[in-house]
């Protein structure tokens, strides 16, 4: 069996709002709910686990009843860090499992099923996947002496979720102690010598941190992009 690990511990504080960003209505729907279905539509027998603080699951099931959200799905509890609240999800899933889990930002909902079904694919062959968008603007880099200099784009790329490994090497991988460098899921397989490779992302595939992000969401729904 497969797994799809959300997590969700936004406070919403750069919306600059009370309510936390993952909760917060696009196309009349909570941005959650969307990211669920998402993973849902391209994989039904998925295993859904959505990490959340303890002090928003409580909203979070008001929510559900409020729009007869009827996904299922498993909660773990949020975690001091990424690290941790990655971990906490790890737990729910069988020790002796052997299939694919992708882990993806709870806030990212328009993933489409085409990059979900990829990533999973990948993974199976590769073990550990990202997937990923070209670097469409210049880039500069920041030298010690306060210098910069133009770099050559086409050397880097920019990294979405949901990022897909095999279960046991990602269970391996979160018993190590957490250290500042473990910035996503890859950078954790990493430290363990375990190659990542990249796939395709869409551009569509944005992670909501602004109000302007909400604003492009919004138009993303118009133009029923996630279907």
């Amino acid at each position: 069996m497969d797994y799809a690990i959300l997590v969700a511990g936004g406070k919403g504080l750069r919306m600059g709002g009370d309510v936390p960003k993952q909760f917060l209505p696009i196309g009349a729907k909570p941005v959650l709910m969307r990211t669920i279905e998402a993973f849902h539509e391209a994989d039904d027998e998925l295993g859904i686990i959505l990490v959340l603080p303890k002090g928003q699951q409580g909203y979070w099931q008001q929510l559900c009843r409020k729009y007869l959200f009827a996904v299922p799905h498993q909660i773990a509890d949020g975690g001091e860090t990424r690290f941790h609240s990655v971990q906490n999800g790890l737990k729910l899933i069988p020790d002796d499992a052997e299939g694919v889990v992708g882990v993806h930002d709870g806030v990212r909902p328009f993933v489409s099923a085409e990059v979900i079904r990829r990533c999973y694919d990948a993974a199976r062959e590769h073990g550990a996947v990202v997937p990923v968008v070209p670097v469409v603007e210049t880039v500069r880099q920041l030298m010690p002496e306060g210098d910069s200099a133009t770099v050559d784009r086409s050397l880097y790329r920019l990294v979405q979720t949901p990022q897909t490994f095999s279960i046991p090497l990602l269970k391996e991988a979160y018993c190590q102690t957490y250290q500042s460098g473990f910035t996503d899921d890859a950078s954790v397989v990493e430290h363990l010598g375990h190659r990542i490779t990249l796939v395709e992302g869409n551009r569509e595939n944005i992670k909501l941190t602004t109000p302007s992000d909400i604003q492009y969401a919004e138009y993303l729904c118009s133009l029923n992009i996630e279907d």
